[in-house]
């Protein structure tokens, strides 16, 4: 599985047989370069802007909504959740994404606005890939999405929705992240290749575009 920040919530999922899911795409006033190309699935955690924009994509398959599906033969969960601390009355619901990839279980959380209950977090079940927004502002910030990151306990975490050079508007770094994590771990791109077991330790992967 190789897996590929294109910036902000949106990465690019491909599978060992070329099969590509695309997350939370977004418009170019959010300041990253566009994806334009051709995927099999797009999943949408919930329709603003920087997290919907589908028209110079090419898909098979849009899942925007909770439920179970399998489509383009990748199994999808999508677990209702909010966008805010007062359940949805600010900015609306959103969706939690879990994708069976490979083998892995990758879960996206879009735009979660609140630290997720115990319940909440087991009815996740085992995670091998989180995808945690960070930013705050919009979202959970550094020591909230540290709280939900350490209770999911996934292998590999990898952080989205923050502050970058490229980003067009303001959010929290990594900084707040990683200082409650104590943890992270920089791959040296925008990149991750996935295979093999995975180490029991929970590994904050830190990528970027240099």
């Amino acid at each position: 599985m190789i897996i590929t920040w294109l910036g902000h919530s949106s990465f690019l999922i491909e599978d060992s047989h070329g099969r590509k899911v695309l997350t939370d795409p977004f418009d170019k006033s959010v300041g990253y370069k566009l994806f334009e190309g051709d995927v099999d699935l797009v999943t949408v955690s919930h329709h603003h802007f920087d997290h919907d924009y589908t028209e110079k994509i090419k898909y098979d398959n849009l899942v925007d909504k909770s439920g179970f599906f399998n489509l383009s033969d990748i199994p999808v969960t999508g677990i209702p959740s909010y966008h805010d601390k007062v359940k949805g009355a600010k900015r609306g619901e959103n969706v939690i994404f879990i994708l069976d990839i490979d083998g892995y279980k990758v879960c996206h959380l879009g735009d979660l606005g609140y630290v997720l209950s115990q319940e909440e977090i087991e009815n996740l079940g085992h995670i091998d890939v989180l995808l945690i927004p960070i930013g705050g502002n919009y979202t959970i910030n550094g020591k909230e999405a540290s709280e939900v990151a350490k209770a999911i306990n996934s292998p590999i975490i990898i952080p989205m929705h923050y502050k970058t050079p490229l980003l067009s508007f303001e959010l929290e770094g990594l900084e707040n992240f990683l200082t409650y994590m104590k943890n992270g771990e920089k791959v040296g791109g925008n990149k991750l290749v996935i295979e093999g077991p995975l180490e029991n330790k929970s590994i904050v992967k830190i990528l970027n575009f240099n």
